[in-house]
């Protein structure tokens, strides 16, 4: 057996794992006490930070290590997109228990770069330390311009709610890998594409050129509004939370129209409605973008976008959240935050 492929993180050392890792990086930005990234004049620097740990984000069961990396990216880039962002670079903090394999740490590293490069984004840094449990904390830098800036307390009354995909296929796909037995009318190729939601999500970054485009279109010049007229977030915490969250911010309310949800298609043979809306309301991870604007602009941003882009509800005034039944046989029903993963709750 090769003695590098089935060495020990505690056997390399900090100092050997780095000189590892830092092949995955550039080697003009790495070396120093910090990354310096440099950003067009008139843009803004974006910065989040998402942490997962293992037992709670992920485990062995449900996602290989190439796995883990690519969802630890994709889970940062769809902030930066939430926030009109162009992603620049992330930073990747490890807390290792030393009996890690270092192979495991490679593949996770092999994921993480086969999503950021898709989207042009550079590993610049980060730091490693010795953990009971292995946790992983990315950082993500991204620019903006400032007048292009997507943020939750921007939603406007009559303006109407748009979400750039499926919801409920995440929640899904992570219910067939811890419980193979689940989902026997399924085909292969259904059952396939659950898991991959689940393991292989894409933040929705490409979204976000054919909406400024919209924008110039309608509103010219976008460039020089003092107020974009877009709020939103991603909805890696559920459908319900990021219109929930966004109508707080808001101080606004809205209405849900149930059956303009866009549903895997795998769902309508195999879950009842109220299964399915649960795992779409409530499931998360999916990172698609919730957004608010105005109908007009609404309407032909998820024209172009396709893909199960759609128009699934309206703010309003009040100050509640309602999913509604167009066909009104069922009451409407109040969306609150505690349905959803609450990691103390």
């Amino acid at each position: 057996m090769n003695n590098e492929f089935s060495s020990l993180v505690r056997d390399i050392g900090e100092q050997g794992l780095l000189k590892r890792l830092q092949r995955y990086c550039p080697p003009d930005i790495v070396g120093d006490d910090a990354a310096v990234l440099s950003t067009e004049p008139g843009k803004s620097l974006v910065v989040t930070t998402d942490v997962l740990i293992d037992g709670v984000h992920f485990s062995d069961i449900t996602t290989s290590p190439e796995d883990v990396g690519w969802r630890a990216a994709a889970a940062n880039l769809s902030d930066i997109a939430a926030m009109g962002a162009t992603p620049l670079g992330i930073t990747v903090g490890l807390g290792l228990p030393g009996e890690v394999a270092v192979s495991w740490v490679d593949t996770l590293y092999q994921g993480m770069s086969q999503c950021l490069q898709k989207y042009n984004t550079p590993i610049v840094g980060g730091d490693i330390v010795r953990s009971p449990t292995t946790t992983i904390a990315i950082a993500a830098f991204g620019q903006v311009k400032p007048q292009q800036t997507i943020r939750r307390n921007n939603a406007k009354v009559g303006d109407v709610i748009v979400v750039t995909g499926v919801h409920g296929a995440s929640s899904a796909g992570l219910q067939l890998l811890l419980h193979p037995e689940l989902g026997k009318n399924l085909s292969a190729s259904d059952r396939t594409a659950l898991i991959k939601a689940h393991q292989r999500p894409q933040p929705r970054l490409d979204a976000l050129p054919i909406l400024w485009e919209i924008l110039n279109s309608l509103f010219p010049p976008v460039s020089l509004s003092p107020s974009l007229p877009i709020s939103g977030m991603d909805s890696s915490d559920g459908l319900a939370d990021a219109v929930i969250q966004i109508c707080h911010n808001s101080q606004a309310g809205a209405v849900i129209e149930s059956t303009q949800i866009p549903l895997p298609e795998a769902f309508h043979s195999w879950l009842s409605k109220e299964q399915a809306l649960e795992y779409a309301l409530y499931g998360g991870e999916d990172f698609e973008l919730v957004l608010c604007m105005p109908k007009e602009v609404a309407e032909k941003f998820v024209q172009t976008l396709g893909n199960n882009a759609a128009i699934v509800g309206t703010i309003t005034s009040e100050p509640t959240v309602i999913l509604r039944e167009p066909d009104k046989k069922n009451p409407d029903r109040v969306l609150t935050l505690n349905r959803g993963f609450q990691h103390f709750g």
